[in-house]
């Protein structure tokens, strides 16, 4: 049986530094605080809404919703955007994207919120940063996540041979960045990949970030590898959330894994609140 790489474990370790951080702010009268911009009623934008509002109020987080009809117009919605990036007392912002795309360009979208306020890393900016191991933004929040999960628990990547299956702005080409910053070996495949199963046997960790419903399965794996799993779908025959693997078929033969869910998603909501934090001390 592979060794369960739980998410609470190494979110709760994040929200204890985050929360003295913010308890320092406090007491010299200062309150971080996050916008939230959600467009619709899109059931995976609502529920991490709420997972998000949560984690701020255990936390001490202040937080500004930006909520919006569906057919709102762009000059509405980026009024309100500026105005977020204009005032002094928002920390950060997220937007759940993707917006409708007959009305709004992601690249235009991305690139309007203030370098300093985009604590999900989405800019052009902020991607600048992670390719180039400088610091002018913050990384993603969702590969930093899977990053902080290999820390925690002493996983080490120099040297090792990671595949990456995925190559979105969001996770696959950034936690690629941050593998090879750290002295990894990175092969980066997706879905038009020849032989991917194969490839990915031979990896020593796999990361998964395809958006295909248990596509990986025991053709993927050998005994000693350690998988993360970052895909979050929802499985219309099962009737429940999944990730991009097989978690029954492939959990005994692997040495590490991540469930989902209850793995990476659970980290990034305290990666998204720590880049709040800190957008906050570097304004001050």
């Amino acid at each position: 049986m592979a060794r369960i790489l739980k998410g609470k474990e190494v979110a709760d370790a994040i929200d204890e530094k985050t929360l003295k951080t913010i308890e320092e702010l406090k007491n010299k009268g200062i309150t971080p605080t996050l916008a939230i911009f959600r467009v619709g009623e899109k059931g995976e934008d609502i529920s991490y809404e709420k997972g998000t509002m949560k984690k701020c109020a255990k936390l001490g987080v202040n937080v500004r919703n930006f909520i919006f009809d569906n057919d709102v117009t762009v000059e509405e919605f980026y009024e309100k955007l500026e105005y977020a990036n204009e005032d002094s007392d928002i920390h950060g912002i997220l937007v759940f994207r993707p917006l409708p795309k007959d009305r709004f360009d992601d690249e235009r979208l991305r690139n309007s919120i203030h370098p300093n306020k985009d604590v999900d890393g989405c800019s052009d900016l902020s991607l600048a940063g992670t390719f180039t191991n400088r610091y002018l933004g913050f990384p993603a929040c969702t590969a930093r996540a899977s990053i902080e999960i290999l820390n925690h628990y002493n996983i080490p990547v120099e040297g090792k041979n990671v595949v990456v299956i995925g190559r979105s702005l969001v996770i696959g080409k950034p936690v690629s960045m941050m593998l090879l910053n750290r002295n990894a070996t990175v092969t980066i495949c997706h879905t038009k990949t020849k032989d991917l199963a194969k490839i990915c046997s031979e990896a020593e960790i796999l990361i998964c970030s395809a958006g295909r419903a248990e596509m990986v399965t025991k053709e993927f794996t050998n005994p000693n590898q350690v998988i993360i799993d970052v895909g979050i779908n929802y499985h219309t025959e099962k009737q429940k959330l999944t990730g991009d693997v097989l978690f029954e078929e492939v959990e005994p033969l692997v040495d590490s894994i991540t469930p989902v869910p209850g793995g990476v998603g659970s980290v990034t909501t305290s990666i998204l609140l720590n880049h709040v934090v800190e957008a906050c001390i570097n304004k001050i």
